[in-house]
């Protein structure tokens, strides 16, 4: 049974938006996200209730909230955000999937992990302060990370008496660094989140702003993606082998399509092995199709009867993955202990996990300048780096620059499991 021609299309649009939220600390991160939950009616009455009484429990007359977000008990206790809160909420023209991430220098690595998915990054300013460090280094981590748009918000824009000059000298400042970084887009909104101000209803004090407010642009920025412009990229996940009497022969390899659109009857090649063969049948949801798209979850079926295995890479023959065994990549490490030069660690890169040695460490990232110190020697929680990676078996990565999810890969400790790194791939090379 085959699919009707309508669903055989990609779809046109999507209805989520990823997007993460950084600054510096009292920027007003949580404060923001709090008044897009209240402001866009997103907080249920018992929680809305909740964030009242441990407001007037720290003696506050109106709701904080910023508590909307900061779920730990040492977060609301201190007043900061330590970890990266998630929140899921809804407006009648798009879904939102936010990450408020913390503001602390020591919680750069939390940062990445928030925005590491993100299409959208809001930046935070307080307006009295202007562009700081930790806002450059927000703004560089977005850009590493390929966030294709970013939202300047200049926040406290009461505290300056709601002035013109000031939003549009930190503007200016911090849209010259963004190009200097790469960030193809920048819209910079001045607000007021403790007021509400321009963070979902306009400001009456701002008439000279003519842009949209934080949650119209949220809703109406473009992330719509054609998945044909990528090259496919099918990372299997496990192979089917029923072996009973209605299906004695099927072997089927299941997974999620990273990216890109697969047909019946397209030429593949499956990495790192490099064998190829012709996709047969396409099964998706009990159903066979003639066509599917990233991020579809489907079985796919080859003439050949070839060696696959959880962890290979299936891609067309005419769009191969280069494969290798040397991988250079820009990190970020996220452990306490340090990563040092013949470290010897796992590598899981989507569906498979090699073991790996670190052969060097040739930079890291002074993120204040963007200036790379040589040598370092080691890279300690929240650096940034370049690395060079030795894995045990070929490894068929695509550059990060080119694809976020076959791009990205994390490092394991291989004695508690435990994550030290998050990596962004620049190339495999050396012989498979």
């Amino acid at each position: 049974m085959r699919t009707t021609a309508e669903s055989t299309e990609p779809p046109a649009a999507t209805a989520l938006l990823r997007f993460a939220t950084a600054g510096s600390v009292d920027d007003g991160k949580s404060t923001l996200v709090g008044r897009l939950l209240h402001d866009s009616t997103s907080v249920p009455s018992d929680q809305l209730e909740a964030v009242s009484r441990a407001s007037r429990a720290r003696g506050q007359e109106t709701p904080d909230l910023a508590l909307l977000t900061d779920g730990l008990r040492a977060e609301r206790e201190q007043g900061i955000t330590i970890d990266v809160a998630y929140r899921y909420f809804a407006t009648p023209r798009r879904r939102f999937i936010l990450a408020d991430t913390p503001g602390h220098v020591q919680y750069t690595r939390n940062m990445v992990t928030g925005a590491s998915t993100a299409e959208l990054a809001v930046v935070l300013v307080d307006a009295r302060n202007g562009v700081v460090e930790q806002t450059r280094r927000h703004a560089a981590v977005a850009a590493l990370l390929r966030v294709p748009h970013v939202v300047l918000a200049v926040n406290k824009m009461d505290l300056v008496d709601y002035a013109e000059a000031a939003f549009a000298t930190i503007a200016d400042e911090f849209a010259g660094y963004a190009t200097s970084l790469g960030v193809p887009e920048v819209t910079a909104v001045p607000i007021s989140a403790l007021a509400g101000d321009n963070v979902v209803t306009r400001s009456a004090h701002m008439d000279w702003y003519s842009g949209p407010t934080v949650l119209e642009h949220l809703e109406t920025v473009p992330v719509t993606h054609d998945p044909t412009d990528d090259p496919a990229r099918f990372p299997v996940q496990y192979v089917i082998r029923p072996r009973t009497a209605e299906h004695p022969d099927y072997r089927g390899y299941a997974g999620q399509l990273a990216s890109g659109v697969l047909r019946v009857g397209d030429r593949v090649t499956v990495h790192p092995a490099g064998r190829s063969s012709t996709i047969e049948a396409i099964d998706a949801l009990g159903q066979s199709v003639d066509v599917a798209w990233a991020p579809q979850s489907v079985t796919l079926r080859l003439a050949d009867d070839l060696d696959i295995s959880r962890g290979d890479l299936i891609a067309p023959a005419d769009a191969p993955v280069r494969a290798g065994q040397d991988l250079a990549a820009t990190v970020c490490h996220l452990h306490d202990r340090p990563l040092r030069p013949g470290d010897r660690v796992l590598l899981k890169h989507t569906t498979r996990t090699v073991k790996a040695i670190v052969k060097e460490i040739p930079t890291r990232l002074t993120l204040a300048d963007l200036s790379q110190h040589p040598d370092p020697g080691e890279l300690a929680a929240n650096d940034i780096g370049r690395v060079v990676l030795r894995t045990a078996e070929p490894l068929a990565v695509d550059p990060y620059a080119a694809s976020r999810r076959t791009g990205s890969f994390l490092l394991i400790d291989p004695a508690d499991g435990s994550t030290l790194t998050a990596g962004m791939a620049r190339e495999a090379t050396g012989s498979p």
